[in-house]
């Protein structure tokens, strides 16, 4: 008997891995065509279900519910409130993240990523999402430098 014969379950788990790791590195590739706004891969949920007008109202992320949905772009958004559901709808640019919800930082360096909507920051009203803390701290770095080369590099990405 070989070693992975005795431990079928790690196998396993090296492959889903392995897979995962493709499918990671396919999404964020700059040369596919990618969605205008960044999507949940079950569901099709903005913001990973945050509602994006809680962050400039509440000044913090605030998960939305299934109960206040609204349909933009191809996308499902949530909000926390009926209220915060009407404001969107009125005025979707407004709330909608910069770069369709995408990694601001990625989106400046010519390429897409998720985000965690925990890290974010509205910059002169807008609201701009970042992978995780780690990169965006590196965003504030040079905040207009990182928002200038991600406002040329978006209309690129979509095109692609």
């Amino acid at each position: 008997m070989s070693r992975n014969d005795r431990n079928p379950g790690a196998r396993s788990a090296i492959l889903l891995l392995l897979a995962c790791a493709a499918l990671a590195l396919v999404a964020a590739s700059p040369a596919a065509a990618i969605d205008p706004v960044n999507q949940s891969f079950l569901g099709g949920i903005a913001i990973e279900g945050h509602d994006p007008v809680a962050y400039f109202r509440d000044g913090r992320p605030v998960r939305g519910v299934a109960d206040h949905s609204f349909e933009w772009q191809g996308a499902t958004w949530r909000f926390a409130s009926d209220a915060n559901r009407a404001a969107f709808v009125e005025a979707p640019e407004r709330y909608a993240p910069q770069y369709g919800g995408y990694c601001a930082y990625a989106v400046s360096q010519g390429a897409t990523a998720g985000i965690d909507p925990e890290a974010w920051r509205i910059v002169d009203g807008k609201l701009y999402l970042n992978l995780n803390p780690a990169i965006q701290a590196r965003w504030e770095q040079d905040i207009p430098g990182y928002i200038a080369k991600a406002d040329e590099n978006w209309p690129k990405l979509l095109e692609d």
